[in-house]
């Protein structure tokens, strides 16, 4: 399970790995504050996807990403569209 080097190629492939589907894809946020590093990974079982920092700007794009999933997750309409990028 390697780490992701580049958040843009991170989150594009976490919201794809959403998409294909949306019930069996699960998130994991972990700090480590020994270390100072905040990971997030984003796995269906199947395919894990991991993005580690110890950034405070890439700790505020995790926690947009994750917002998004969790809004998408909880929401009732059908998960087919894409999710926008701010």
């Amino acid at each position: 399970m390697p780490y992701y080097q580049t958040w843009e190629e991170f989150s594009r492939a976490a919201e794809k790995l959403y998409l294909t589907d949306p019930m069996k894809v699960r998130v994991v946020l972990k700090y480590r504050h020994c270390d100072g590093n905040l990971c997030i990974k984003v796995t269906d079982n199947a395919v894990c996807l991991q993005y580690k920092t110890d950034q405070a700007q890439d700790v505020k794009k995790i926690e947009k990403l994750h917002g998004k999933l969790m809004r998408l997750m909880v929401s009732k309409e059908t998960h087919s569209g894409s999710m926008d990028t701010d």
